[in-house]
């Protein structure tokens, strides 16, 4: 063990990153060369990190291999779109038999009707579905249709509030798409109504995520929802819930989970079979606004928005994969491994917390109840990131950021393995983690 190893939090954490350096000169090489044609060799924010981010070669199942030869347990699922772990074979032999028949067909096909059937079949808020190429594609067609159905302009978003690339509400520089923004708090009731009443008359819609993903696996209050669901009714302002990451939850994502149905609902990630894919749908009254028969039809263009790839892996994923039965017992077995996190903190008493709900969670290096991202900011940082980079040491891939989001092919073993270093973690460094 290194004898500066828990002298400060500060050097622990140095002597992390030197130790990943001297363990990963691949992607270290690998990181500099893409420095010249991408900037910071980067062309996807999240996966950076100092000093520089891992590269990956393979994947198999719940396993992946970086370019230096190290195996990882995968306990991110590519930020949830790779629910179905790496070339899972029902999904790989649907894309197989696409290929086989041609790429980019230039007109409609015959895996669009049962796509669509098998995606409103699951999400109760949907009597429609059109489909995009990402859930950040996918949400600024549900806001612009908001905004065509009302004949208003103002958007409700919430604080550190994340919808896709051009969507993205936390403190910072940001390239968001320019709608008129309202910013209300994430769980506050009272002052979300309020900021609602005061611009009632002009607000299109409200969108949030009925649990923040990328904010750190934050749950809404359904009595909150509940309080959104009803005003947002009262004044015709459209509620849309982004279930981009969320839809994973159940059967029927966490609208069904909790019994409260939006208006429009944004799907993406996992339900195109880990492929590039969004959606949004909802009601008829509001999706029936784009069917070309009408004059006056909205138009919403994109070539690749029923490409045969993303189709075919996507009535595999829904249809052959991620059965309700898998979503049930792949959310147990989150609900599990949260519980026993937190039960392996509380008895260390180490300040830490791991929130969220079945499938996806986020470490928290802080001991009060996180309500919204505000209060998750106080949380310790560093320690965060020592817990990242001694997880990674241990051969678990998860986010930076904290973030785990199971994956179908993770076994009992894998998930006791997982709680065991993690148990190591607070063994060995409770002393920084104050």
């Amino acid at each position: 063990m290194n004898i500066t190893r828990n002298i400060t939090l500060d050097a622990a954490l140095d002597d992390a990153k030197r130790d990943y350096t001297a363990r990963n000169p691949a992607s270290l090489a690998l990181h500099e060369k893409a420095a010249g044609p991408l900037p910071g060799g980067n062309t996807r924010t999240v996966l950076y990190y100092d000093p520089f981010p891992l590269a990956f070669t393979r994947g198999q199942g719940a396993r992946l291999w970086d370019v230096d030869g190290h195996e990882y347990r995968d306990f991110l699922g590519e930020y949830t779109a790779g629910l179905a772990g790496h070339s899972q074979p029902a999904i790989r032999r649907a894309i197989d038999k696409a290929l086989d028949n041609g790429l980019n067909l230039g007109g409609h096909n015959t895996y669009e009707p049962d796509f669509a059937a098998a995606v409103t079949a699951r999400f109760p808020s949907m009597d429609m579905v059109r489909f995009t190429n990402s859930g950040t594609e996918a949400n600024l067609l549900a806001i612009s249709t908001a905004i065509a159905r009302t004949g208003r302009r103002k958007v409700m978003v919430f604080r550190s509030g994340y919808h896709g690339a051009v969507f993205t509400f936390s403190g910072g520089a940001n390239i968001n798409v320019p709608f008129d923004y309202v910013q209300a708090t994430y769980n506050d009731t009272e002052a979300t109504l309020a900021t609602l009443e005061a611009n009632a008359a002009e607000l299109a819609c409200v969108i949030l995520e009925p649990m923040m993903g990328g904010g750190g696996c934050i749950p809404a209050r359904p009595d909150f929802l509940r309080a959104l669901r009803e005003a947002t009714a009262r004044h015709g302002v459209v509620l849309i819930f982004d279930e981009v990451m969320t839809s994973r939850l159940s059967p029927g994502g966490l609208q069904a989970k909790l019994g409260i149905l939006p208006d429009l609902t944004t799907l993406g990630k996992y339900i195109g079979g880990g492929m590039s894919f969004g959606a949004f749908g909802g009601k008829a009254e509001l999706m029936g606004l784009f069917d070309p028969r009408r004059a006056d039809a909205l138009p919403h263009a994109g070539t690749f928005n029923n490409n045969v790839l993303t189709m075919a892996a996507g009535i595999a994923a829904l249809t052959e994969v991620y059965t309700p039965a898998e979503a049930d017992r792949l959310n147990g077995v989150g609900e599990a491994l949260r519980a026993r996190l937190n039960d392996m903190a509380r008895k260390h008493g180490a300040p830490m917390q791991f929130t969220g709900i079945g499938s996806m969670l986020n470490l928290h290096v802080l001991d009060e109840e996180i309500t919204g991202p505000e209060v998750a900011a106080r949380g310790n940082m560093k320690a965060r990131d020592l817990f990242f980079f001694d997880m990674l040491k241990a051969g678990f891939w998860l986010a930076r950021r904290g973030m785990l989001a199971l994956s179908l092919p993770l076994t009992p073993q894998d998930c006791d393995a997982f709680a065991e270093a993690a148990e190591e973690f607070v063994v060995s460094r409770k002393a920084l983690l104050g």
